[in-house]
């Protein structure tokens, strides 16, 4: 769908995002949809989770994003066999001062890539969603704060493929969006085949923001409001979602908290201080699609969520 024409394109956060994404299109060609989408989800502190097959660029993106913020970045490659202390850390007995001494694991990190996070055990997966929702960990009896900015970027590949335990529906809620990337088009992948991988750019490529100014626009995030009139749109689709026969569970308050917070998100980066309808539109298929449906394809998932937008009315 087209976003609305009267965006206020001198804002210098709207300027501040469109040089964002232009640096990052650099590295991930043809994508800018995609990057706004995952711009939105850090500027709204939530986690990202992509969906898709390997190859994609989901690696590339979760690169370009930390070193285009000038944010620490760890990747943590799941694996079957991966236990909950290869990423929150252990506890390590010093016989110099009898002590244990507790070794922080990747977790402790400012943009954290869990890749392929359905190949582990559920009880590894466990503890890495439930540092994602409290922002802390706890060993020991003692607790450990995480960084601030602390953004996960989960990847997983399609559930039909071998060797997957799929996030059962409480921790995938955990995360605010999820993407697809999905194939390059014909221009990018030309570039691709005569040998220019955009990839190796990533080595020089500069931070555009730091981190107090990510977490300045973070901030700003609760300053954009909502009507009554939107709040009413809003609660009719969530109705929607636990009425009709198409679900088996319609969305929760919290996924209604995180779809609102998205949308206000989306307003901010363009240039606007109120949200509006077409805002919650263009965030619902990554807000919902997987809340809806945890099991289908993003495809299905977001063909559902189109049907709920072509029903519901904006006024009523």
């Amino acid at each position: 769908m087209q976003q609305q024409q009267h965006i206020q394109q001198s804002s210098p956060l709207v300027s501040t995002v469109n040089t964002l994404v232009k640096s990052l299109s650099s590295i991930l060609l043809g994508k800018e949809e995609v990057i706004r989408l995952a711009l939105t989800c850090l500027f709204a502190r939530g986690h990202l989770l992509i969906e898709d097959l390997p190859g994609m660029g989901k690696t590339t993106l979760a690169q370009a994003l930390a070193q285009a913020l000038g944010l620490e970045y760890q990747r943590i490659q799941f694996t079957s066999d991966l236990l909950p202390a290869d990423v929150v850390g252990v506890s390590i007995y010093n016989q110099q001062t009898s002590h244990f001494e507790f070794r922080r694991g990747p977790l402790f990190t400012q943009v954290l890539l869990a890749d392929e996070v359905n190949r582990t055990s559920p009880k590894t997966q466990s503890a890495l969603l439930e540092a994602m929702a409290e922002r802390q960990v706890s060993v020991d009896g003692t607790t450990h704060t995480l960084s601030d900015p602390f953004f996960v970027i989960a990847t997983q590949n399609p559930l039909q493929q071998s060797g997957t335990f799929p996030l059962p529906e409480s921790q995938l809620d955990r995360f605010m969006m999820r993407i697809s990337l999905g194939y390059p088009d014909a221009r990018a992948e030309r570039l691709l085949l005569q040998g220019k991988d955009p990839r190796s750019k990533l080595a020089v490529l500069k931070p555009v923001i730091s981190s107090d100014t990510l977490l300045a626009i973070q901030g700003s995030v609760h300053q954009v409001k909502a009507s009554d009139h939107l709040l009413d749109y809003l609660q009719r689709l969530l109705a929607f979602t636990r009425t009709a026969s198409d679900f088996d569970h319609g969305l929760s308050p919290r996924a209604a908290m995180a779809w609102l917070h998205c949308a206000k998100t989306w307003a901010l980066v363009h240039g606007r201080a109120h949200v509006i309808p077409e805002d919650l539109q263009y965030v619902m298929p990554a807000v919902a699609g997987h809340r809806l449906q945890p099991s289908a394809s993003i495809a299905v998932a977001n063909n559902m969520v189109g049907s709920i937008l072509k029903q519901v009315a904006v006024v009523e």
